[in-house]
């Protein structure tokens, strides 16, 4: 698959967006409930849409609350709500929305004061610590709402809630909160309650918080900060104009370390933001395309850090170039199993979803360790996380958590902040480069050729190729070996759907999912071979694919 022609490019002016029009629209389109592609869709993490699609409105976002309420009261949930926002254009407005109808319900709510960002993670991480301090109590559970598209291009908004265990709800819950939402659109948002924002401010609903103090000053109980400042190293951080602005700052100063930030300009519009694989503007901090900007400045640190808009991702840079994110989850997860001694007597397990790359088996094999794989979604992790049976887990598009020095749960969501000054971490303790770290590994468990393509894709044929390409995988070889087994991951014996299919060979595999969060079609790919054979793997997956597109 050929990338597009401005790939790794600065955008154009007219490929800008104007976010007063954008914010415009979110107030002033309405979607229509007969519309199948205007209708509240939670994917891997959450609602994601935009407003100029008609896919992410105000009627959205209450409709969305308002379920979110009702799920609470179903659930027995009284304690307090963590609303967390990004700086997605669309981020502000919806959060508004949110307020509006949990105010008018009566939820109490805690914000950052001074109507601050807030990451992903650390509201996870909020709930968490919330939850097992007030364990006693089962009905005062706290739970959190994000206003979040993650990576997604800067057009995008996103909603996503996130349970009393930290991190993003099960698909019982989710799927519940998305079926009230689309009656309500269907009814015009009757029996939604809501309040302006001047009254759900008086309400006393509302409390602000200082999550940034309590998040920074715990980070030296799952991170050796103390060895990161001795050590010297000289960190840079690009936070992409996110939430992670003011974090970094205060980890900075609070931990005296010799980091510096790129940019504390946030720019709504991401213009600055190089041009990804497929023309778009997309925040995606594992991409060498994206991140083409960002990269000229890498010689001027030991690392350079990177975070997407709500920081639940990370982008490793080294003076040699950005690391893989399978690259990076092998070593941290090796790393961290052999540098936290509690860790040493516990039963703890590795965690990686089925499209990461089977490297992570190879390396949980080498510790001992069991290796649980996960379908697509970070969802699957939670409830282990929050109970101690994972002790790393992680997915291959650069999200990862894992337990503290006690082994005790941080963020059950993924966590892009820690993930980053692990890095530093492990070259301050191991005195190596990572990419040495990552040779020294494929040495012991021998080398893979892992990729993954996304494909854009419309609202007609994402429905085309989720129900019938299972059904039309009728080959026995793949790159010239035999199948040895085919996954329809739609429809697995456990009930978790990954809505998609796996093939399996000898030398290989390949499997092709859609995707949660944007409109397009996902392939991942793995040679055990060689780069030309994965290759031949993947345009024999995407002929069927465009097969099944033309016939119908």
């Amino acid at each position: 698959m050929k990338n597009h022609i401005h790939s790794g490019q600065l955008a154009s002016h007219n490929e800008v967006i104007n976010t007063s029009r954008l914010i415009t629209q979110y107030y002033t389109l309405s979607p229509d409930p007969s519309n199948g592609a205007h209708n509240v869709v939670f994917g891997t993490s959450g609602h994601r849409g935009s407003s100029q699609r008609y896919s992410f409105n105000e009627a959205h976002v209450l409709a969305i609350s308002q379920s979110i309420v009702q799920v609470r009261a179903q659930q027995g949930i009284s304690g307090p709500c963590y609303i967390g926002k990004d700086t997605h254009a669309l981020s502000e407005p919806a959060f508004i929305s949110v307020l509006e109808v949990l105010a008018a319900n009566f939820v109490d709510v805690i914000v950052q004061k001074n109507n601050g960002y807030t990451p992903t993670p650390v509201i996870s991480h909020a709930i968490t610590q919330y939850n097992k301090n007030h364990h006693n109590n089962h009905s005062k559970k706290a739970d959190g709402i994000i206003i979040t598209s993650s990576h997604n291009p800067p057009e995008d908004g996103g909603i996503k809630y996130n349970s009393i265990y930290g991190g993003p709800a099960p698909t019982n819950i989710t799927r519940t909160i998305e079926q009230i939402a689309n009656k309500f659109l269907v009814n015009n948002l009757q029996h939604v309650r809501r309040m302006t924002l001047k009254n759900a401010w008086k309400s006393g609903y509302i409390h602000t918080q200082d999550f940034i103090q309590n998040y920074v000053k715990k980070l030296s109980t799952i991170i050796d900060m103390q060895a990161i400042k001795t050590s010297g190293l000289k960190l840079g951080v690009h936070p992409l104009s996110g939430s992670s602005i003011d974090y970094w700052q205060n980890i900075a100063q609070f931990y005296q370390l010799d980091l510096n930030l790129i940019s504390e300009k946030i720019d709504k519009t991401f213009g600055f933001i190089h041009l990804d694989y497929d023309g778009c503007i997309r925040l995606d901090c594992s991409s060498e395309f994206a991140m083409a900007g960002v990269l000229k400045s890498h010689d001027n640190f030991d690392l350079l850090l990177v975070n997407d808009p709500d920081c639940d991702r990370h982008g490793i840079i080294t003076p040699i170039g950005l690391i893989k994110p399978n690259h990076y989850l092998i070593i941290a997860a090796h790393y961290l199993f052999n540098n936290r001694p509690l860790w040493r007597n516990r039963s703890l397990f590795i965690g990686k979803t089925y499209v990461s790359s089977i490297m992570m088996n190879h390396v949980a094999y080498d510790l001992s360790r069991q290796l649980i794989e996960v379908p697509v979604g970070f969802k699957w992790f939670v409830r282990g996380l929050f109970n101690s049976l994972f002790g790393f887990v992680g997915e291959e598009s650069a999200g990862a958590s894992f337990l503290d020095f006690y082994c005790s749960p941080w963020s059950t969501d993924k966590d892009g902040l820690i993930m980053c000054l692990l890095a530093a971490e492990m070259i301050a303790i191991s005195d190596k480069s990572l990419q040495k770290y990552y040779d020294q590994l494929v040495q012991n468990f021998g080398i893979s050729n892992y990729n993954r393509i996304q494909l854009p894709i419309n609202y007609t044929q994402k429905s085309i190729i989720s129900n019938t390409l299972f059904n039309q995988i009728n080959m026995t070889e793949l790159a010239d070996d035999p199948i040895t087994k085919i996954i329809n991951m739609s429809s697995l014996k456990n009930q978790i759907s990954m809505d998609g299919v796996k093939i399996i060979t000898h030398n290989g595999w390949v499997a092709c999912r859609l995707s949660g969060t944007e409109s397009v079609y996902k392939i991942y790919c793995e040679s055990f071979l060689s780069v030309s054979h994965r290759k031949k793997i993947e345009k024999e997956i995407i002929s069927i694919i465009d097969t099944i597109i033309n016939q119908s």
